[in-house]
């Protein structure tokens, strides 16, 4: 069974990255040095403490079992482990993007999550 990680990205900066048939992060991915990734039970948070209230975001699906030895995982919010990934993301892993709009309450509506 494929596992799921999740990236979320604003829809212009991934469509820069399919037009260079890869991803190398989002500013704070760089200043970090690793591209942050969450899981499913931590992605709805990761989108309410970093993008409240932002609305072009893209929620990207990406196969981990592709991404290999660069993926590691690392304790980051309160002690949890997080998914980083110590190179670019090739677009070979990508499963899925979707929209990831906002609702009427202001917070984004998620599509469903696979673990």
């Amino acid at each position: 069974m494929t596992k799921l990680i999740y990236k979320i990205c604003p829809t212009e900066m991934w469509r820069q990255a399919e037009a260079a048939g890869s991803f190398d992060g989002a500013p704070i991915d760089h200043a970090d040095g690793f591209i942050h990734f969450s899981t499913a039970e931590q992605v709805v948070e990761t989108a309410a403490r970093h993008f409240a209230g932002q609305d072009g975001l893209l929620l990207i699906a990406v196969d981990e079992a592709m991404l290999g030895s660069p993926l590691k995982y690392e304790p980051s919010r309160g002690g949890a482990l997080f998914p980083h990934l110590y190179s670019p993301l090739a677009l070979s892993a990508v499963v899925w993007a979707k929209p990831l709009p906002l609702g009427p309450d202001g917070k984004h509506v998620f599509p469903p999550l696979e673990g």
